[in-house]
């Protein structure tokens, strides 16, 4: 049966992995999406490197923990964000974040997947799609 949202299936496993405290976390089905937010998680310091591997179908991808991650999930609905709806962070977005400095919010841009803080700093907008801290 096919998965309804594979992002929040992926954030998922990251974070139960994490509480295990695995090292590893096997990610399936993989997609573009999914790699750009883990790029973007790679960068902030909160998983190390991962690698996609092509099984023929959906693909899978391995990523190394770091048990940096305390807590991790999707947002939905995506919900629209202009730059200065970035700047002050609206109230639904800021029940998934701890406190202003701790964590971020992962957006899908015009220029890409990037962290709202890099959105900010680039002055532009976009959908929220998942949390991390």
């Amino acid at each position: 049966m096919p998965s309804i949202n594979p992002l929040a299936n992926a954030l998922a496993t990251l974070y139960n992995n994490e509480m295990r405290r695995n090292k590893q976390a096997l990610i399936t089905p993989a997609s573009k999406l999914i790699i750009s937010v883990l790029r973007v998680m790679q960068k902030e310091g909160y998983i190390g490197e991962f690698e996609y591997i092509d099984d023929g179908r959906a693909g899978k991808i391995i990523v190394q923990l770091l048990g940096r991650i305390n807590k991790c999930g999707p947002i939905s609905p995506r919900y629209p964000l202009d730059y200065n709806g970035l700047l002050r962070l609206p109230d639904y977005i800021r029940k998934y974040l701890p406190s202003k400095e701790i964590g971020i919010i992962i957006i899908s841009t015009p220029k890409g997947v990037m962290s709202h803080r890099d959105g900010i700093r680039e002055k532009i907008g976009g959908v929220t799609l998942g949390y991390v801290y």
